[in-house]
């Protein structure tokens, strides 16, 4: 930087402390070290009202101090995710969505009876529902679906709610499951209850999802087998034993 240029950042540093301006306000309109600004301004008088006022003002930012840091943390994390989302090809090619939903039933589909996934995320349910059609040609009417709920929540308004979302029949929704009510049961529940969409015979179908997760897995497998060779003993300990008391 000139000395011309360094002399007009100082004239300026000057004017606006005269002005009964902050350093953090100060640092704003100049880029220079809060220390180099302490040099510059540090004989700057100040009027008692203007005291008073940059005083109110630091009271005012330490008592929001936490607000304050949530709030930036939120607009730092939309930003994260508004970036990330144009990572993304869209629309997916057929084999990340495939493998994208063959991952999604390895995290949430039953994994040893029937071919079905239970979640109460509006976007997961709906997405599965397009994917059983998309990959295996099962249409939304051929769809089984259960919903576990809250005693406090309207099983109908429920049902209307997920038939409408997924295009599955009311008729074919089974009895739904409602938690009873206790001391301990959740008020802030989920607004949705919880769904579980079943594919008719779809036995098979589950079993080619995990050849397609076991194909993908391929790389971290001869590591995860090394493991449990050499632990081998994880596996061997014995069932706890029941014993009645009288």
């Amino acid at each position: 930087m000139s000395t011309f240029n360094y002399s007009q950042l100082t004239r300026k540093a000057i004017r606006l402390r005269k002005e009964g301006v902050s350093y953090n306000e100060i640092k704003k309109e100049i880029r220079v070290a809060k220390s180099t600004l302490s040099t510059w301004l540090k004989m700057v008088p100040l009027t008692t009202k203007q005291k008073k006022r940059l005083y109110s003002n630091s009271i005012l930012i330490l008592s929001k101090g936490p607000q304050s840091q949530k709030e930036r943390r939120i607009k730092e994390i939309t930003e994260i995710i508004k970036n990330a989302e144009k990572e993304i090809l869209i629309p997916l090619s057929f084999e990340a969505y495939k493998l994208f939903g063959a991952a999604l039933y390895w995290a949430e589909g039953k994994k040893t009876k029937h071919f079905a996934i239970t979640n109460s995320d509006p976007h997961l349910i709906l997405f599965m529902v397009r994917w059983f059609e998309d990959i295996f040609g099962i249409h939304p009417q051929e769809l089984k679906a259960g919903l576990n709920i809250y005693s406090q929540q309207d099983e109908d308004d429920l049902k209307q709610f997920w038939s409408g979302l997924t295009n599955i029949p009311i008729e074919n929704f089974n009895k739904s499951f409602t938690k009873p009510a206790n001391k301990g049961f959740k008020k802030n529940n989920l607004y949705y209850g919880t769904i579980e969409i079943r594919v008719l015979k779809g036995t098979d179908m589950r079993h080619r999802v995990f050849g397609w997760v076991k194909a993908a897995l391929k790389g971290v497998s001869p590591k995860i087998e090394l493991a449990q060779k050499e632990w081998k003993s994880l596996r061997e300990v014995p069932r706890p034993i029941n014993i009645s008391t009288p």
